[in-house]
């Protein structure tokens, strides 16, 4: 709580209290004067009156003044402790900036060193690079060697393979004689025979299919001319129904009019049924009719889609194994440059957490030192000033008690002449002096209760302040440990999903490398071997005859032949696509005049209903977009909350800026006018008002840290600059 305001009481009221401290004074003697000393009392009577009052006067001005010189001693004692806490808050500043700059010098050499290790790292991949590209030039000018002796070799080898063409017949002879005694062509013409006359038949069989299909076609063609034609005879046959409709309705509007007549209704009933039991047969052949339809065309529809994905999937698949290699080494190299920096980014979080807690002990047992050093000096000078003001009340008591006694003597001899006015004036005397001497109690007692209240608020907003940091380096202690532990979980997850994929990409390279390794040494082998018949032998040996595909030879050839039928399959494929272009374009011709034919049915049954259900679609457009304006509204008035956030916190930075530049002027100017607050007799009564504006500004400014401290937690160089300008203002 802020301490009480404490007034003085004007000349009046200062007169009224020295009249009943002379009261009770005077009630404690109880002694009367004899006759010798009336006459005495009787001439100085009037003189030891204004004697008294005035002294009494001035000794209470007096303690006034003692009241003010120790709420001055309380306002330095305040600014002496704004003023360490201020030297702490510089101090832990200062550190901060060493402590921030010795990081900085760190990092700076952290930063060369890696920069070295980067340059010898890059000089020796360098000097890698360059023997790598020694060796690749070395290895293309040994293959382009190889490769012209391989092109005359083809020459040769084209020109014995250009008449292969063989008949059924010489190929069993063929086919029955030794391998030793069969040429190169001839046993070249036998493996083109026997992979010719495979693909003959299968080219005859897709040839018969696709005579088979274009029948299916013709035939399709004509069910969907005779469909439309009897769709149309149906559309006839519905337009002349429902005109019979219309007449009917006509009809039985006249046979409403009939029955309520009379008679109509039991004459003509069986007949009307009659037609209804008809119409209804009729509807429902056309509506089975319309599903079989239905039904052909999705039928159609999905053929022809399963075709277009398989086409598709062909070609994607011929991409995909050529681009596989490259992906899976581009992407093993990004993976290892990923883990690295998370393992470095890893090792630094770790370090700078290590750092913030031992930074925070140090802070905390800083704290805890100042304040308990601060505590003990204020509750010093305390009790110093307490006992001197016990002393000095005690003398002046003793004062007032002596002068008081002189004058109830005094009076007592001169009012012995009227006892009733003796009594009376004894009586006033007496309660006016317990009144005093009560409330001069009460205010020494409120003065220690408050001075206690004071020192127990000071305790308990220190320690309040300490709980506040102590929770808040707390909490700010469990986020960094919570993001220690989520990045190294989320590292760990990453390095053994990063370890897997290695693995499985090492998997794969290697598998690469070994069906390369066979391809290369087979080729190389092949093209070291002069003799052709040799070579063959080779390639032979590696699986080129076997029935089983498992090397990369027997791969190769059966990738060529695959290529080939590939080819013809794509060109099979460019003629059927041509066909089921124009026969989609038929189709949708087709569908699109069934669902205008539907509309029409819709429209007609319905009338109302289309333009209910474009209005609906109307209004769920425009509510979508109404939801999508309210949104954009939202994020701008967000947007527009944190603008002005912004700005109120940059506006109170820079005045709290301007306040701590002004407090040096602002301390300068308080100095001066404490100085010139010295007590003077003649300016007692200025001074108490004064320092009554002084007391209250203090208040003020006490709740105002406090509130500060609790709402917006700024620093104790606001609450410093607030109240010294309020008490600038004052004076």
């Amino acid at each position: 709580m802020p301490p009480k305001k404490y007034r003085l009481k004007p000349a009046s009221a200062n007169a009224s209290s020295s009249l009943d401290m002379e009261s009770e004074d005077i009630s404690l003697e109880t002694t009367v004067r004899t006759t010798d000393d009336v006459s005495s009392s009787d001439e100085q009577r009037g003189g030891s009156e204004k004697v008294t009052r005035q002294f009494i006067e001035r000794k209470e001005l007096l303690h006034t003044i003692q009241l003010l010189k120790i709420d001055l001693s309380q306002k330095n004692l305040l600014l002496d402790n704004m003023k360490a806490d201020y030297m702490s808050k510089v101090e832990e500043l200062e550190e901060r900036l060493n402590d921030a700059l010795h990081l900085k010098q760190v990092l700076a050499l952290r930063l060369d060193s890696q920069l070295k290790v980067a340059q010898e790292d890059n000089r020796k991949q360098q000097s890698l690079h360059k023997r790598e590209m020694e060796a690749v030039l070395a290895r293309q000018q040994q293959l382009e060697e190889m490769n012209h002796r391989l092109c005359q070799s083809a020459g040769e080898v084209r020109t014995s393979f250009r008449d292969l063409d063989l008949s059924q017949d010489k190929y069993q002879e063929l086919r029955n004689l030794p391998d030793d005694k069969i040429s190169v062509q001839e046993y070249v013409a036998m493996r083109f025979y026997e992979a010719v006359t495979p693909l003959r038949s299968q080219v005859a069989q897709l040839s018969v299919k696709t005579d088979s299909l274009t029948e299916e076609l013709d035939t399709n063609r004509t069910q969907m001319r005779g469909l439309m034609d009897s769709y149309e005879e149906e559309r006839r046959i519905r337009t002349d129904l429902e005109l019979r409709c219309q007449r009917l309705t006509l009809e039985l509007a006249d046979t409403k009019q009939h029955i309520q007549e009379g008679d109509y209704r039991r004459d003509n009933y069986p007949s009307i049924k009659r037609e209804r039991d008809n119409f209804e047969a009729e509807i429902k052949d056309l509506t089975r009719r319309f599903e079989t339809l239905d039904v052909t065309h999705t039928a159609v529809s999905k053929e022809r889609n399963t075709l277009n994905k398989e086409v598709a999937t062909l070609q994607q698949s011929v991409t995909l194994l050529q681009k596989d290699k490259e992906y899976l080494h581009r992407q093993n190299m990004e993976l290892n440059v990923r883990l690295a920096q998370e393992e470095e980014r890893l090792q630094r979080l770790q370090v700078q957490l290590d750092d913030t807690k031992k930074a925070r002990e140090d802070t905390y047992e800083r704290y805890v030192a100042s304040r308990d050093q601060y505590k003990s000096e204020y509750e010093d000078k305390l009790r110093d000033e307490l006992e001197n003001i016990r002393l000095k009340t005690s003398q002046e008591l003793e004062n007032l008690q002596r002068s008081s006694r002189e004058m109830y003597e005094r009076e007592n001899r001169d009012a012995s002449m009227s006892p009733p006015t003796q009594l009376f004036q004894q009586l006033q005397l007496g309660t006016d002096s317990q009144v005093a001497e009560l409330s001069a109690q009460a205010q020494l007692y409120a003065l220690e209760a408050e001075r206690a209240v004071m020192v127990k608020e000071e305790n308990a907003a220190a320690l309040a302040q300490c709980q506040r940091e102590c929770e808040k380096q707390q909490k700010k202690l469990e986020l960094l440990t919570e993001e220690f532990y989520k990045l190294q979980t989320s590292s760990e997850k990453r390095s053994s999903e990063l370890r897997t994929q290695n693995a499985e990409q090492a998997s794969r390279l290697e598998t690469y490398e070994h069906l390369e390794q066979e391809l290369d040494q087979v080729t190389i082998q092949a093209a070291e071997i002069e003799d052709e018949e040799e070579a063959e032998r080779v390639l032979f040996s590696y699986g080129y005859g076997a029935n089983v595909p498992t090397t990369a030879r027997r791969r190769l050839k059966q990738s060529v032949h695959l290529a080939r039928r590939v080819l013809q399959l794509e060109r099979q494929n460019t003629s059927l696509r041509r066909e089921l272009d124009s026969h989609r374009l038929k189709s949708e011709q087709a569908s699109e005049q069934l669902s205008a034919a539907n509309q029409l049915l819709e429209q007609t049954q319905q009338p109302y209903s289309y333009l209910v259900e474009s209005v609906k679609q109307r209004d769920a457009q425009i509510r979508a977009l109404k939801d999508t304006i309210s949104l954009l509204e939202d994020s701008v008035s967000s947007l527009r909350t944190e603008r002005t956030t912004l700005q109120q916190v940059k506006n109170n930075m820079a005045a709290d800026l301007e306040r701590l530049l002004n407090s040096r002027e602002e301390l300068a100017i308080m100095k001066q006018v404490l100085v010139r607050m010295c007590p003077k007799d003649r300016d007692t009564l200025n001074l108490d008002q004064g320092t009554r504006t002084i007391v209250g500004i203090s208040t003020t400014g006490e709740k105002q840290l406090c509130g500060g401290s609790r709402s917006s937690k700024t620093t104790g160089g606001d609450w410093l600059n607030k109240s010294q300008v309020t008490v600038l203002v004052s004076i």
